[in-house]
């Protein structure tokens, strides 16, 4: 194929360098395929263009309006798979590296977007609950999140250009965060080609994303404090760029993944006829051959127990040596090369360092076959399995790691052994344990989860579905301390918490129910003539609050609630065994009062409320006796707006409302937010 230049995306259009720069590769080949060069590109200008274009056009966004956003692109981009699973195969990979890289990306998008519905429908976030900060109520404290107002600078690995991509961009555009994603060069082609289809797509504001393929370097210049940059890599360059005088000076906040020595732990009641064993093969081999290793979360360190060692390697060996390597488009192939031939000359220096203290047991680095390919140009190599038997004494294998398909077995004699050798990664993105016995895993994560962002727990039950050791989940943290680099990306909500900044705000209850939009106990109530259950999402006001009747509990109440329920609990039945509780007669049950309470301040007749939709939270502050009288304060307490599923659906909202049930002494007796949906006027 001819030999095509590589675009940037800079300030709204697409730029062609002058120069050609790096000259790019089919790893399968070894032909030149692409060039890379950033040459012209003013980073300055493009960190200008996402701050005064990007983000204030994402930032007049909810959280909801970009939530629809990532779901609108992720649906357009899994309709372009296939054209980016053939750009795919020249990173050597095979379908099923490039499913975990393309559609595992694109499903970080679907999995963000699903999480607006944890957000309000505002372009702020309302964090935690109130702080009283005076005695009578009348001054209080609460905390809100608002986006930065400053651009995201995402730098890639080499190893996954798609979902290294989507996965950090689908939680900074959430927040409202505009980004610049500079793809490792290597294989950036892919990382261009969906970026082109972003573009296309038109679905993101202007300036909400840019692009360089090429070099990046001198970019950190231009950082400012509220910028975010986030770099996944080696933990060398990591710390360089960490280490930055702008970075320091500007206190920009700096998310470090870097790649590290992850382990998996077979437990000591693990047998060769066990399911955990089969399993425990499994995945081990399967992290070794996966983008030929090539993964920040791949296996480095087998550790299994000493007696287990030569029936460990034994059965790996036979299930690496049924693994067919060569030419990703080829039938039957299951691992194609590394990344390119730079990328295999490392491996390889890295893997003649470790010789120095191990064996090697199952591979070869010289001799080995390939499909379909010419071994030679490519850059294949072979699996290689090491065997340390005193990983105590031999440390190498401990500090130093082949970003390839090369791991290490090695023995220990008791659990607290095997702890110590997990330990020594010096921290690690994952780490797994293969065990039937619940109590060794919890001995075991307790005894490492300090050292590690994430471990997965296998045994028979969950094997099955299991996403397995390699995977981070876009709703779970993906990070590690020490060398893994001390960061968090991902992580459902508190990945999106990251591109936001905290800021406590104090006043009156009034004026923090105007700021956030969520009314705050002790502020001004409205009371509306009409019955708010009569009006539509849109006519309903925080605050507005209806004040009810009163009813007087009867022990009647109490017993025919009982009937009803099947509750007879003792302190509602019967008087006589009260004595050393907290009551003093029989009491009303909790539910009874919230039950009530709705009696009195539901409006029965056909109108805009739909559905009772649950309540989040309900609190009994107070015994309620008989001859109490209770009354309820219904407030409008928070709106979210609902998006239509259909043409045909409802136009609709869901509205929380707090209910305070009181009695004749104005004192609170039960408190609880209930959740209504309520039909919108306008049905368009």
């Amino acid at each position: 194929m001819p030999v095509t230049q590589l675009k940037n995306y800079a300030e709204g259009k697409w730029v062609t360098s002058k120069s050609e720069g790096d000259a790019l590769y089919n790893a399968v080949t070894g032909d030149v395929i692409f060039t890379a060069s950033s040459e012209g590109l003013d980073f300055g200008a493009m960190m200008d263009y996402a701050r005064k274009v990007g983000g204030p056009a994402l930032r007049k966004l909810t959280f909801h309006q970009r939530g629809r956003m990532l779901k609108a692109l992720a649906m357009h981009l899994l309709e372009k798979k296939e054209y980016f699973y053939q750009i795919s195969t020249y990173t050597g990979a095979t379908r099923v590296d490039s499913w975990v890289d393309i559609e595992g990306g694109i499903g970080n998008l679907f999995a963000n977007a699903s999480l607006r519905r944890q957000f309000p429908d505002e372009r702020f976030y309302v964090d935690g609950e109130a702080a009283k900060l005076s005695k009578n109520g009348t001054f209080i404290g609460h905390h809100i999140m608002v986006p930065r107002e400053g651009v995201a600078i995402h730098i890639n690995a080499f190893n996954f250009p798609v979902w290294g991509m989507l996965e950090k961009i689908a939680v900074n555009l959430l927040a409202g965060v505009p980004a610049i994603v500079k793809p490792a060069t290597l294989t950036s082609f892919l990382t261009e080609a969906v970026f082109e289809e972003i573009i296309k797509s038109n679905i993101l504001p202007e300036g909400s994303l840019q692009l360089i393929c090429g070099s990046a370097r001198g970019i950190m210049d231009y950082i400012q404090t509220e910028d975010v940059v986030t770099f996944t890599g080696s933990a060398e360059t990591g710390r360089k760029l960490k280490s930055h005088p702008r970075v320091v000076s500007e206190a920009v906040p700096f998310n470090l993944e870097a790649d590290s020595l992850n382990a998996c732990v077979l437990g000591a009641d693990v047998k060769t006829d066990m399911p955990e064993f089969d399993i425990f093969i499994k995945e081990v081999a399967r992290e070794i051959t996966t983008k030929a290793g090539q993964k920040c979360t791949a296996i480095r360190r087998v550790i299994v127990p000493a007696n287990m060692v030569e029936d460990v390697q034994i059965a790996l060996g036979k299930r690496l040596k049924s693994t067919t390597l060569g030419d990703p488009s080829v039938d039957g192939v299951r691992m194609g090369p590394l990344a390119g031939n730079s990328q295999r000359t490392e491996v390889r220096e890295k893997v003649e360092q470790l010789a120095k203290s191990q064996k090697i047991v199952i591979g070869d680095l010289d001799n080995f076959d390939v499909v379909g390919a010419d071994k030679n140009k490519g850059a294949f190599m072979s699996p290689i399995v090491f065997l340390n038997t005193d990983p105590f004494k031999n440390t190498d294998v401990h500090n130093i790691e082949a970003f390839g398909p090369v791991s290490t077995i090695m023995p220990y004699d008791t659990i607290d052994d095997a702890i110590a050798l997990a330990r020594m990664g010096k921290g690690s993105l994952v780490c797994s344990v293969v065990t039937a016995d619940d109590d060794v895993a919890k001995e075991f994560v307790l005894g490492t989860a300090s050292m590690h962002g994430r471990i997965l727990v296998l045994n028979a039950d969950c094997a099955k579905e299991s996403t397995g050791h390699g995977s981070p989940m876009p709703l779970l943290v993906h990070g590690g301390p020490g060398r893994a680099g001390g960061g968090e990306e991902m992580g459902g909500k508190r990945g999106v918490l990251h591109y936001l900044h905290r800021t406590a705000i104090q006043g009156s209850p009034t004026t923090i129910t105007r700021i956030t939009d969520v009314y705050q106990q002790g502020g001004k109530q409205n009371e509306t003539e009409i019955h708010p259950f009569r009006q539509h999402f849109e006519d309903l006001r925080i605050g507005d609050t209806l004040i009810t009747a009163k009813h007087t509990v009867t022990e009647a109440d109490i017993t025919n609630f009982a009937n009803v329920s099947g509750d007879n609990f003792y302190a509602h039945m019967d008087a006589t065994s009260l004595e050393g509780t907290i009551f003093t007669g029989r009491v009303a049950h909790g539910y009874f009062v919230l039950s009530k309470a709705a009696g009195l301040f539901v409006d029965a007749k056909k109108g805009p409320v739909l559905l009772n939709y649950g309540i989040d939270e309900a609190r009994f502050t107070k015994p309620v006796y008989p001859g109490m009288t209770i009354g309820v304060k219904l407030t409008v307490k928070e709106k979210a707006d609902q998006e239509k599923r259909t043409e045909d659906d409802i136009a609709k909202g869901i509205v929380k409302w707090l209910v305070d049930v009181y009695d004749e002494t104005g004192e609170t007796v039960a408190i609880a937010t209930i959740l209504t949906m309520v039909k919108k006027r306008n049905q368009d």
